[in-house]
C-alpha cells in the first residue's frame, strides 16, 4: 500500500482498476476494528467494483490496518476520519468521489456528506441506519474487552464478538479501543436534511447494530433505501443484492 500524510498521521491507501469514461473514483471506508483488505477485498468489492469498470480507492483508518496507530481517544473522532479521506481525495487530485462507507465507514461518509460535500458526487451509507442518529451503545463494553488481558476475562458478548474480530484481523487492540472510546457526537437529522446528494441507505433486516433504515432515508432528502433479508451486521456486508444495487446505484 502507498502512504500519504493527512495533518500529522501516516495513512496507507491502495488504488484499483481504472475508468476512462471520466467517471469519478469509488472511495471505499471501512467499519471499525476491520481494515481495507478485510472489508472490501475479502468480500469481494474490489473485484466487483474493477469488473464494473471503476477506478478504486481504499484506505486503512487511522489506527486500522497499516495506518498510524494513536492512543488518544481525542485522535479518532469520525470528523477527524472524514478529514482524512477528504485529504486523500485532495492528495490524488480527485476533485470528486463516489463514496461509500460500512459501519462506522457510513458515519466517516456521512461527515463527508456534511462537511465535504463538494468531493462526494453519490454516497452508500451501509451497516449503519437509524442508530447513526439515535447512537449506537456498548462503546464503553468494547473498549473494556479490547483492552483485557485475554479473550478469557471477557464476558460482554459485543465486547468479544470485536475482541474475536480485532485478534482475526491483527488489529491493534489499544488503538482500537482508543479509536471506540473516542467522543460521538450524534449527527442530527438538521444537518442531514441539508445533504444535497444521492445517497443509497443499506442494511440487513437483522442488523441491531445498524437499525432500521427507514429513519435515516428519511432524513436525508435524495436518500433511498435497500432493506437485505436475513442479513446481520457481519453477513449483509458481502451480500450479492447489495453489490448489484449499490454499483447500478453509483453509475
Amino acid at each position: 500500500m502507498h502512504k500519504f500524510n493527512s495533518d500529522g498521521v501516516s495513512i496507507s491507501y491502495e488504488i484499483a482498476g481504472a475508468d476512462d469514461s471520466g467517471r469519478p473514483p469509488v472511495l471505499l471506508i471501512h467499519g471499525f476494528a476491520s481494515n481495507a483488505r478485510v472489508n472490501w477485498h475479502e468480500t469481494g468489492w474490489v473485484r466487483w467494483l474493477t469488473d464494473a469498470g471503476r477506478e478504486v480507492i481504499l484506505f486503512d483508518n487511522r489506527g486500522h490496518g497499516e495506518s498510524e496507530k494513536l492512543y488518544d481517544p481525542a485522535f479518532y473522532s469520525a470528523m477527524i476520519m472524514a478529514d482524512d479521506a477528504a485529504r486523500l481525495l485532495r492528495h490524488l487530485g480527485k476533485p470528486q468521489a463516489d463514496v461509500m462507507g460500512y459501519s462506522m465507514g457510513a458515519r466517516i461518509t456521512a461527515f463527508m456528506l456534511i462537511n465535504h460535500a463538494d468531493l462526494v458526487r453519490r454516497a452508500v451509507l451501509a451497516g449503519l441506519a437509524a442508530n447513526m442518529i439515535a447512537g449506537v451503545p456498548g462503546s464503553a463494553h468494547i473498549a473494556d474487552a479490547l483492552e483485557a488481558d485475554s479473550l478469557d476475562k471477557v464476558t460482554d458478548l459485543a465486547g468479544r464478538a470485536f475482541r474475536i474480530f480485532a485478534e482475526r484481523t491483527g488489529g491493534d487492540k489499544l488503538a482500537l479501543a482508543a479509536c471506540i472510546r473516542s467522543s460521538r457526537v450524534r449527527i442530527r437529522e438538521e444537518a442531514l436534511a441539508l445533504v444535497q446528494r444521492p445517497v443509497l441507505v443499506v442494511a440487513g433486516d437483522q442488523d441491531e447494530l445498524a437499525g432500521d433504515i427507514g429513519p435515516l432515508v428519511d432524513a436525508i432528502p435524495q436518500a433511498v433505501g435497500l432493506k437485505l433479508t436475513g442479513r446481520n451486521h457481519m453477513t449483509a456486508v458481502g451480500d450479492a443484492t447489495f453489490k448489484k444495487e449499490a454499483i447500478a446505484f453509483l453509475a
